[in-house]
């Protein structure tokens, strides 16, 4: 049982904070011995780009996220912009349609994003595609950032940042913007150590010649796009400097269905992708791969429940101190997330408790995701999650 414990709790550990600990040492290995990767010149020749934006009856964003594109930086020569209004029923085509400088490739039909970004694929004829979602918003250099590292031919995909705008704290802001920051930084040492693992749909791109079309039925089109190309054995490199900005969940309950989604995307794609299980091939990308999503979308929520329950029947046989420590971590932990939970219900704000109460969520999702996703109860087509109040993009 004892053996059992410190196997659960390593894990856990590992795949929260000792994987990041890891990477940070290996970084410095790297640059010690192969010196720091060097970033492509912002002058040098950029490819021909095709930004394409997926929007679903988003009028009253629409023309917000219009504005914010056609003053991003890029050579008007080389730059083209495609939109998708599949299924969308107010006024978001009607709008768009306003703008000559803008693609419109409109349907009635709603047959889910990943249908339409694969039918908007056949009209792109450009040498990188940049995908970005029609409520976020994109800094100036954001585009030129991305391109210059295709000139890199074994670059195949690149991710931007996803910013979390906190206009006021709250549950969801507090929580989400912690996570987002800590991942920013994973995914700043995944691209040096070797390969980021999935891009953000927020804001990602791939080189046209690698792009393999997804089921019809998957739900996280833009991870399972990007670890195609890295299957190829392409790199998916991280650029922090071209970010998306979006605003938080505007409740822990509008984010618990998103991370809900996510977490049976995750399984669904653990399942499809077989080949990054054998590493033969790329062991830095299988070991990253393994670290980074694997563990923390499958075993490692349930064993922090494993972990917890065994601790203590451990604590009632009498143990060394050090169990009767960790235990007590364990509940002040649990307990600072029900105080969130709490409070969160009686709108009170104190951000110290928000973060354990977020970690909860967020693998209580994982949990409830892959419920769902073997219950095949969980669609492909994206259910709009609550955001607070817009903002203007000029604040970028």
């Amino acid at each position: 049982m004892e053996i059992l414990f410190w196997l659960g709790l390593f894990i856990v550990f590992y795949t929260f904070l000792g994987y990041g600990i890891l990477l940070y040492f290996l970084i410095k290995i790297r640059r010690a011995l192969k010196g720091k990767r060097v970033v492509p010149d912002l002058n040098q020749n950029l490819p021909t780009l095709t930004l394409i934006v997926a929007a679903y009856n988003e009028e009253e964003l629409i023309l917000e996220k219009i504005q914010n594109t056609l003053t991003l930086n890029y050579p008007k020569e080389k730059l083209s912009l495609l939109f998708i209004t599949d299924g969308s029923s107010d006024k978001t085509p009607d709008l768009i349609s306003g703008f000559s400088e803008i693609k419109l490739m409109h349907s009635p039909t709603r047959n889910g994003k990943i249908h339409a970004i694969h039918r908007a694929m056949h009209e792109v004829d450009t040498e990188v595609v940049v995908f970005t979602d029609a409520n976020t918003f994109l800094n100036k250099d954001a585009l030129v950032l991305i391109a210059r590292h295709y000139a890199d031919p074994k670059v195949g995909a690149v991710s931007g940042e996803k910013r979390v705008t906190q206009e006021e704290i709250s549950d969801a802001t507090a929580g989400e913007g912690f996570y987002w920051k800590y991942e920013s930084t994973l995914k700043k040492w995944d691209s040096e150590l070797y390969s980021v693992v999935g891009a953000a749909g927020e804001l990602f791109s791939v080189r046209r010649s690698l792009y393999q079309q997804v089921e019809p039925d998957t739900i996280l089109d833009d991870f399972m796009i990007s670890m195609l190309i890295a299957q190829q054995g392409y790199r998916i490199i991280y650029e922090p400097d071209a970010y998306a900005s979006e605003l938080s969940s505007d409740n822990i309950k509008e984010e618990l269905k998103r991370k809900v989604r996510i977490a049976a995307g995750g399984i669904q794609s653990i399942l499809r992708l077989k080949k990054l299980f054998l590493p033969f091939n790329f062991p830095l990308l299988w070991f990253q791969y393994i670290s980074h999503r694997v563990l923390r979308w499958t075993i490692t929520p349930f064993l922090m429940i494993f972990v917890f329950i065994i601790n203590g029947i451990i604590c009632l046989q009498d143990p060394p101190f050090i169990y009767y420590i960790i235990m007590a971590g364990q509940v002040l932990f649990y307990a600072g997330a029900l105080a969130g939970w709490i409070l969160e219900r009686r709108k009170v704000k104190i951000k110290a408790l928000f973060v354990p109460y977020y970690f909860c969520v967020m693998n209580y999702a994982v949990i409830a995701g892959i419920n769902r996703y073997f219950k095949g109860s969980q669609s492909a087509a994206w259910e709009k999650s609550k955001r607070k109040t817009a903002y203007k993009s000029e604040d970028l």
